[in-house]
């Protein structure tokens, strides 16, 4: 609240959405009810669809990102499909505006690459919206295990297969934000990959089980699909004193420590704050654009977690053409 107060006092940053589907639509209403931001134009494609949304909000409606930064912007969020984020960024960037790109940053790595070094050759600011990272449950776990010495990360985020249409599986739409809370957590790059992954019901992958190993010795796990008829998403970290559960759903952290020889050990539930992770990430952004500081998720950050995920499906291809090779032979 104080960083949303004191956005407030000073001149509004004025900022424009492009690609208004359903976390597009989420960017805009945030945008339009904080303080610091003046929401003034969506863009996309459906104009039916764009116009609903400005209508709403009381903003401008325009067809595509070309026509929002000719309205003379000092930030864009993208959040259009991930195949249009390197060129629609880089036209963004080009045009000397911040911008926070939806993840995953870029359809590949040196895309992402590319949008890194063209903000940082403009002078701009570049987030990518790992929106978990703002999750209050999240930021819990975070604090709960600093300085810790820590062992095991496992994360389940599993639901039922989403209504809109993906060009993407399961790996790049969910489990990227899991390699980034796995990265972030502990502080380490990722140095091994060992996925797992089906296409059970959908073209692409749909049911992923992958394994890491960090830099720093972590071992971690994330088990994510499209089968499971109801969402759940969980987050277990151990270290060598405790053990911490997050229910990044419901937002309740449970610590688990002072183990004792007989099994018994001590347990409470840690504070969590009450807030709207988007509308965090957004004034986050914001006060990134306006002090010229780091992005709380840097481009490199993003393009990182991007560079596992791709590793993983490109491990399960290398691994399936071995395997087709044993059994020829």
């Amino acid at each position: 609240m104080a960083r949303d107060l004191a956005a407030s006092e000073v001149s509004p940053l004025r900022v424009g959405v492009t690609g208004i589907g359903i976390m597009g639509s989420n960017h805009a209403r945030v945008l339009a009810e904080l303080p610091g931001a003046e929401l003034v134009a969506v863009a996309d494609p459906d104009q039916a669809q764009a116009k609903r949304v400005a209508d709403v909000l009381g903003c401008q409606a325009v067809a595509d990102h070309h026509q929002l930064l000719a309205l003379g912007l000092d930030a864009v969020i993208v959040a259009a499909p991930t195949h249009l984020h390197h060129s629609v960024a880089l036209d963004v960037i080009n045009a000397g505006c911040s911008v926070l790109v939806e993840k995953p940053v870029a359809s590949t790595v040196e895309q992402g690459k590319e949008i890194v070094a063209a903000a940082k050759a403009k002078g701009v600011t570049l987030m990518v919206g790992h929106v978990e990272r703002f999750n209050p449950a999240v930021q819990a776990v975070k604090k709960a295990i600093e300085g810790e010495d820590l062992l095991s990360v496992a994360i389940t985020r599993v639901g039922p297969f989403p209504p809109r249409m993906s060009n993407v599986g399961v790996v790049i739409d969910l489990a990227v934000h899991d390699i980034d809370l796995i990265r972030w957590f502990t502080g380490s790059d990722i140095v091994e990959v060992q996925p797992q992954t089906s296409s059970a019901l959908a073209e692409r992958e749909d049911i992923a089980l992958l394994q890491f190993r960090t830099a720093s010795g972590v071992l971690a796990h994330i088990n994510t699909n499209w089968l499971t008829p109801f969402k759940a998403r969980t987050v277990h970290v151990a270290t060598r004193k405790k053990y911490v559960i997050g229910d990044l759903l419901t937002r309740q952290v449970t610590e688990c420590f002072d183990y004792r020889p007989d099994g018994s050990y001590s347990m409470r539930h840690l504070p969590v704050a009450y807030a709207e992770p988007l509308r965090t990430e957004l004034s986050r952004f914001l006060e990134a654009v306006r002090t010229k500081s780091e992005a709380p998720v840097s481009g490199d950050e993003g393009v990182a977690s991007l560079e596992i995920a791709i590793a993983c499906l490109t491990e399960r291809v290398e691994a399936a053409e071995r395997a087709k090779v044993r059994r020829a032979g």
